[in-house]
C-alpha cells in the first residue's frame, strides 16, 4: 500500500495549484461579485489541457486517470469553487461520451475539446424542475421520426448551460417505462429548436454560468443516440458513479483553502491577550477542520483509484462525494465561526467560501440520495 503520489502527479498537482494561485484567486471575489462566467481563465485553463483531461490520447486529450483528476479538482477546488466547476464539470459531461459513444461520436465530439486555440465546453443535461433526485421522472420527451427524433420539453440548474459547445441531454421516449424509457442524445447547440432560457442568479458557485435549457420540437439525427433507445438512465448512473469522487474532492479543495484561511487568521487575531490559536476552544476546532479535510481527501483517492484499477466504486464514490462535501460545509461554517463577525463580512474570504459550499452537497445527486445509494449497496452485499 503506497499512500505517495508518482512524480507525474506531484508535477501536475503542482502545476494545477499555480495556476489557481496566478490566474483564479486574482479574479475569483471579482467574478464572484458580479456573478460573471469568464471564457478568458477556460481558455487559459484549455491550453494546460484542464478543460479536457479525461479525454484519451487517440482523441487529442491528456488521457488522465480518476486519481489524475481528482488532484486536478482540488487544486481548482482550492482556487475557487465557481471557476472550477465550470473547468471540472465539463470533464464529467465528457463521460457519457466515453463510456457510450461509438467510435464515429467520440471522433466526432471528444477532438472539439482538445484544440487549444479554440476553447470548447461541454455539458451534462440531466436535472429537470420535477426530476432532480428521480431522475427517472423526466418528462422531456423523445418521439423517433423517421431517422430523426423530436425532442420537447426543458431542463434547469445546468452547468455551462449557454456556453457549452454541445450537451448530453435526457429524454423519456415513453414515461410508462420510467427508467426504461429514458434515452441519451448528443445535442449541439447549433441544433434548431433548442434555446436558452433562465441564466440563475445563485447564492454561490457564481463564476460559473447555470442555465435553463428549452427544447422546441427539437430534431436530432437517430445517430445522436448514446447506447441506443431505454440505455440513458443507465449511461446517467454510471457517469455519476465515476464523476463523484471529483465533486467531493472540489469540497476537500475548498475546505482547504477555508482552513488556512481561518489558521492565519487564528493566529493573528488577539484576544484575552492571546491569539485565539491558543485558546483551547479555537484550537480543538482548527484541530477537527485539518482531520475532516485529511479523512475526505483519502477517500475520494481511494475511489478514484479503484475506479481506474476497473472495480467497482459504486458505495467508494458515493462516501467520497458526500464526506467531501460535507466536511466543505463543515469547515466552512467553522472558519467563519473563527473569524467571528468578520466571517460574515464580504472583506473576508471565508464569507464566499461559506456560499460556495453548500450546493456541493446538493449537485451530483444530494448527500441524502449518497446515502440512498450506499445503503442500497449495503442491502445487496
Amino acid at each position: 500500500m503506497d499512500f505517495s503520489l508518482t512524480p507525474e502527479q506531484k508535477a501536475l498537482q503542482e502545476t494545477v495549484h499555480e495556476f489557481a494561485e496566478k490566474e483564479m484567486r486574482p479574479v475569483s471575489r471579482e467574478l464572484d461579485e458580479k456573478g460573471q462566467f469568464s471564457w478568458e481563465i477556460v481558455g487559459k485553463a484549455a491550453r494546460l489541457g484542464l478543460t479536457c483531461s479525461g479525454v484519451p490520447e487517440e482523441y487529442g486529450g491528456p488521457g488522465l486517470g480518476s486519481l489524475d483528476n481528482v488532484i486536478i479538482v482540488e487544486e481548482l477546488g482550492w482556487g475557487c469553487v465557481g471557476i472550477a466547476s465550470a473547468i471540472a464539470l465539463n470533464n464529467i459531461a465528457i463521460l457519457p461520451v466515453l463510456l457510450a459513444g461509438t467510435e464515429e461520436q467520440k471522433k466526432r465530439y471528444l477532438t472539439r475539446l482538445t484544440d487549444p486555440d479554440r476553447p470548447r465546453l461541454c455539458a451534462f443535461a440531466l436535472t429537470e424542475p420535477e426530476a432532480g433526485s428521480d431522475a427517472a421522472s423526466l418528462k422531456t420527451r423523445a418521439s423517433r421520426q423517421g431517422d430523426h427524433y423530436v425532442i420537447n420539453g426543458n431542463k434547469c440548474f445546468i452547468t455551462n448551460g449557454g456556453v457549452a459547445d454541445f450537451y448530453t441531454v435526457f429524454a423519456t421516449v415513453d414515461p410508462s417505462k420510467k427508467h426504461a424509457g429514458i434515452t441519451a442524445f448528443m445535442v449541439d447547440a447549433d441544433t434548431p429548436g433548442f434555446s436558452v432560457g433562465k441564466i440563475e442568479h445563485k447564492m454561490g458557485m457564481r463564476a460559473s454560468q447555470t442555465a435553463e435549457l428549452i427544447f422546441t420540437d427539437m430534431r436530432v439525427p437517430a445517430e445522436n443516440l448514446l447506447r441506443g433507445e431505454g440505455q440513458g438512465f443507465y449511461v446517467a448512473m454510471e457517469t455519476l458513479d465515476i464523476s463523484r469522487p471529483g465533486v467531493g474532492a472540489l469540497g476537500v479543495g475548498l475546505a482547504r483553502a477555508a482552513f488556512e484561511e481561518a489558521l492565519s487568521y487564528a493566529k493573528q487575531r488577539v484576544q484575552f491577550g492571546k491569539p485565539i490559536i491558543r485558546q483551547q476552544a479555537v484550537a480543538f476546532m482548527l484541530a477537527d477542520m485539518a482531520t475532516k479535510i485529511e479523512y475526505a481527501r483519502l477517500l475520494c483517492y481511494k475511489a478514484a483509484w479503484m475506479i481506474d484499477q476497473g472495480m467497482n466504486a459504486i458505495k467508494e464514490s458515493s462516501m467520497a462525494k458526500y464526506v467531501g462535501t460535507d466536511v466543505a460545509m463543515e469547515v466552512c461554517t467553522d472558519a467563519v465561526q473563527i473569524h467571528g463577525g468578520y466571517g460574515y463580512m464580504k472583506d473576508y474570504l471565508v464569507e464566499k467560501f461559506f456560499r460556495d459550499a453548500k450546493i456541493l452537497q446538493i449537485v451530483e445527486g444530494t448527500n441524502q440520495i449518497q446515502r440512498l445509494v450506499l445503503s442500497t449497496q449495503l442491502m445487496a452485499d
